[in-house]
């Protein structure tokens, strides 16, 4: 099944994933990202080349579309682009937190585009940003495999 391009806020929870240092690559096409809330763990697998993905986050297995812990470890592989700067202004934010009290993505995408703006970033530069990953994603047309058991 090819996954379906995220909500744009899933881009920003990657950022603040990677700036939290809650991503662990584990071998050259796995890894571990941890929630932000720190009570669970998900499995990544990613193959690029291939145009394969796995996680076993809420969006991906649930919903069919490229999850925050597939797009974090795609940008720390260099695959999807990265910017320190943006990632560094969502760090510490409550994801779980705010998207379960709030209930609507775009809601809760402009409370955090708004902590961002605190910290000196330009939101057209961000929503900028966004749009490059979701266009690099879509040239990506990854699909959803079963997590392969390595070993």
């Amino acid at each position: 099944m090819e996954l379906s391009l995220p909500p744009r806020i899933k881009v920003l929870e990657a950022l603040g994933s990677i700036a939290d240092g809650r991503v662990k690559l584990v071998g050259d096409k796995e890894a571990v990202v941890v929630s932000s809330m720190g009570d669970r763990q998900y499995t990544v697998y990613v193959d690029a080349e291939r145009g394969e993905a796995f996680s076993d986050d809420n969006g991906t297995k649930f919903r069919g579309y490229v999850g925050y812990p597939i797009i974090a470890v795609l940008m720390l592989k260099g695959v999807l682009p990265y910017d320190e700067k943006f990632a560094k202004a969502l760090a510490g934010l409550p994801w779980k937190e705010l998207n379960e009290r709030f209930k609507k993505y775009a809601i809760v995408e402009n409370l955090v585009k708004e902590e961002a703006r605190k910290k000196g970033v330009d939101r057209k530069e961000l929503d900028a940003f966004v749009s490059s990953v979701l266009n690099r994603l879509t040239e990506l047309q990854l699909r959803y495999v079963e997590h392969p058991r390595v070993g």
